[in-house]
Formats: C-alpha cells, sequence, structure tokens
C-alpha cells in the first residue's frame, strides 16, 4: 500500500488553488475543471469541487466543515513562512503564531480559505531533525 495523497473538497475551487499556490509555491496541475493536484516530493494535495462528490457519494464529504484534520508541511523556516503569509494580499487566518513545541518542531498554525487548519513547520532539535533526516545544527533555535 502506498499513501497517495490527502483531498480537501471545496465549494470554491479557484480561489483554494490559488491560495494554496500561492501559500507553498507550488503550482496546481489541473486533471479537470473541478479537480487539481499540487504535488510536492513527499505527498500530493488534491482539490476537488463538491460537485465531484456526486461522482462517489453525495454528502459523504462536506466543505468548510473540517475539524480535526491538520494538513503539516514540512518547510526550511517557519518564522520566514509566517512574514510571507502574513504579507499576501489574502493572508491566511492565523491561529498560533511560530511556536516551539515540546517535540522539537517550530509550529505555525493557519486556515486556508476554507477553514482547514494547516501546520508549517520545523524541526529545530536534533531529535526533531533526526526524524525527518536533517543534519544537525540546521533550523530556528
Amino acid at each position: 500500500m502506498q499513501f497517495a495523497s490527502v483531498r480537501v473538497i471545496t465549494e470554491d475551487i479557484r480561489r483554494l488553488v490559488a491560495f494554496w499556490e500561492q501559500a507553498t509555491g507550488v503550482e496546481a496541475r489541473w486533471l479537470a475543471e473541478q479537480f487539481a493536484e499540487l504535488v510536492t516530493p513527499s505527498c500530493t494535495l488534491a482539490i476537488g469541487s463538491a460537485e465531484t462528490m456526486a461522482l462517489f457519494s453525495p454528502g459523504a464529504a462536506v466543505a468548510r466543515s473540517n475539524r480535526t484534520v491538520i494538513l503539516e508541511f514540512l518547510v526550511d523556516d517557519v518564522d520566514r513562512e509566517h512574514d510571507r503569509l502574513t504579507g499576501l494580499a489574502a493572508a491566511p487566518e492565523i491561529v498560533q503564531k511560530p511556536t516551539t513545541m515540546p517535540w522539537g518542531n517550530r509550529s505555525l498554525l493557519f486556515r486556508d480559505p476554507d477553514g482547514n487548519l494547516v501546520n508549517f513547520f520545523t524541526p529545530v532539535n536534533d531529535e526533531a531533525r533526526a526524524r525527518f533526516g536533517k543534519a544537525p545544527g540546521n533550523g530556528v533555535e
């Protein structure tokens, strides 16, 4: 088995894809008018319009109703990303400014335009760096 992607369902696919392109710096690959993917080396973020749910099971996924899943992205410098994101014309709602967690990650929590919770994080101690294959001494202390 191979974990392939995380898919977010939205009522405004163009707006959400544009946000994610700005947030990640990754250009979306549009596979259909109602479906796009942002492919990174480690994971794919798929974005589908609410109308795609009719192809599966209507009502099985409801846009803008997630309150349990956090989309997480490993970044080189979470403080720099915070400054960049808050400078965007459509800046996201910041839930928590960069904070160092007990498990060694410095994390920034924010919401995308549909309210999905996002964590940009940077490992900042040797144990956390080792978990992500980062050399000791890199990152924010």
